[in-house]
Parts: C-alpha cells; sequence; structure tokens
C-alpha cells in the first residue's frame, strides 16, 4: 500500500465516522410561551368569567409548569391562587385536560389521588399553538364545570394566536 492510499482510506474512515454523528448536536426550534400571550390568554378567560358573573383566579403556565402569569379577580377566594395553579400544572404535566383525572376519580379510580402533578378537578387545560404544548391555564374559583368552560375559552385563544 502507498503512503498516498493509505491517506485516502483514514480519510474515508473519517468522513464514516463524521457523517452518522453529524445529526446528532442539532437543536430543535420550538415555540415559547411569552408574558405577553400569557395576558392574551387570560383576557380571554376573564372575558368569559365576567359574561357569566363568575369571579376567578387565573394561572397560565409555561411549558414546564412554571408559573407566567396569575390574575384573580376581585371578590375570589384566596384558596383559589393555589387550586388554579395545581390545575394547569396538572393540565401540562400530563398533556391533557385535568377533567380526564377527575372522571377517573368519579369512576372508583382513587390511585389518581397519589400521583404527582396530577389535579382530579375539571378547570385545567393545556395550551397548543400550531401543534406545540406551550403551556397550561388552570382555572379556580366557581363550580370545577365552569372553570373548565372558563379554561376552554383561554385555550381556545391559545389556538388562535400567531
Amino acid at each position: 500500500m502507498t503512503v498516498r492510499c493509505c491517506y485516502r482510506m483514514a480519510w474515508l474512515a473519517l468522513l464514516l465516522i463524521w457523517l452518522p454523528a453529524a445529526g446528532y448536536g442539532q437543536l430543535t426550534t420550538k415555540k415559547a410561551l411569552t408574558l405577553e400571550a400569557a395576558k392574551k390568554i387570560a383576557a380571554a378567560a376573564e372575558a368569559e368569567a365576567r359574561k357569566n358573573n363568575w369571579n376567578v383566579v387565573i394561572a397560565i403556565v409555561d411549558d414546564g409548569g412554571n408559573l407566567v402569569y396569575l390574575q384573580k379577580m376581585d371578590g375570589t377566594q384566596i384558596a383559589s391562587i393555589e387550586v388554579a395553579q395545581f390545575k394547569a400544572r396538572g393540565a401540562i404535566g400530563f398533556k391533557r385536560p385535568t377533567k380526564e383525572f377527575e372522571d377517573r376519580l368519579a369512576k372508583g379510580n382513587t390511585a389518581v389521588l397519589k400521583v404527582p402533578w396530577i389535579a382530579p378537578v375539571e378547570g385545567g387545560l393545556p395550551l397548543i399553538n400550531g401543534g406545540e404544548f406551550i403551556g397550561a391555564i388552570g382555572v379556580s374559583g366557581v363550580t370545577s364545570q365552569q372553570d373548565g368552560i372558563i379554561a376552554a375559552a383561554g385555550a381556545a385563544a391559545a389556538v388562535a394566536m400567531k
């Protein structure tokens, strides 16, 4: 074998090793919930609550369950501050409405009470935009069904955002 041939084989070996690894360091682009977007989502939810004369707390969390925005309407009980956040975290943590867990509990599945982040009460919905989970909304202050109606108004606003 000539030296020139050895160099070519070495380069070929390096190329074959490098090519499969070339795609591994790639970063993806994802949508992120901004404070401005969270305020618009909360405003849509608040409009639904005001239309029905319901006083609630509205919590918006990002895709990691971190609080981005919280709004307490006048006259809402203070315990709803924690409950709204709990519902929002449960909705994004499991990427599904908290109503699903309320239904499971109603059917006797008490194991849901032992799982962290599960909020077995309606009123928490994931926020989806462009097919991506960007966060969640949690609402507390009236009945769980009414909380769900308000949360749905906020979630619809998230879907409509560009």
